[in-house]
């Protein structure tokens, strides 16, 4: 099977410790040995959200902030393609075409930002699509898409499968609120709807549960269906 991972920052590498980076490679390196074809994005966690607020502070306008979190995520990326050895291909893909070129090596692609003004969210669906990947999963720093954002609303229920256009819905009415949490943003979920991947948003805090999702189909979290 053919699969993309994307990774946030936020569970990666959220204090920039090793073991978690190693954790994170080592289940990438197991689902490599099951046999799988794997590409990974990495997000730039806190971080990046640490260089942005400082550069935003200073006078940088938003395209420079972007350009900002894009190294950081490059950054992380990095991190993981050094715990993965000779099994990832280095340096971190700055495009989709050279992502594609690692798979049809055989290594493994880690990619952080892409361009500016598209998150690491979109640079995994759209990934994904270019590689015709057969399953999309992101592990986050939460454990699903909800009807609301549970942090403002203590009756937010969580969906355990939506369809694609709901989670169109869904994401492009959470992000009308100022500071909501959604676990992906409105162009990827628009890119997963288009492209029909099959594609899962867990929580990523343990990376086992990365390997359960891919190998068993087991997982905590919601399963976004192809639509028709």
């Amino acid at each position: 099977m053919k699969v993309v991972v994307s990774v946030g920052g936020s569970v990666l590498a959220p204090d920039l410790e090793p073991d978690r980076v190693a954790d994170y490679a080592a289940a990438v390196q197991s689902l490599d040995e099951a046999g799988h074809t794997l590409g990974a994005v990495v997000g730039g966690g806190p971080t990046a959200r640490e260089y942005i607020g400082t550069a935003r502070e200073l006078g940088a306008n938003e395209i420079e902030l972007d350009q900002l979190g894009i190294a950081v995520t490059r950054l992380n990326a990095r991190l993981l393609i050094a715990a993965l050895g000779g099994r990832a291909a280095s340096p971190p893909a700055e495009s989709y075409d050279e992502g594609r070129q690692a798979i049809r090596r055989g290594d493994i692609p880690v990619l952080g930002g892409i361009v500016a003004a598209q998150t690491t969210d979109a640079v995994a669906a759209a990934f994904a699509e270019y590689v015709d990947a057969d399953l999309l999963v992101y592990a986050t720093s939460v454990d699903g898409v909800y009807d609301a954002d549970p942090k403002q609303d203590g009756d937010a229920t969580r969906f355990d499968q939506l369809p694609a256009g709901e989670l169109v819905d869904i994401i492009a009415d959470m992000e009308m609120d100022a500071g909501s949490n959604a676990p992906v943003d409105l162009l990827a979920a628009k890119v997963i709807q288009r492209s029909g991947i099959r594609t899962v948003v867990l929580d990523g805090t343990d990376p086992n549960r990365l390997v359960r999702a891919v190998e068993d189909g087991e997982f905590d979290g919601t399963e976004i269906t192809p639509e028709g």
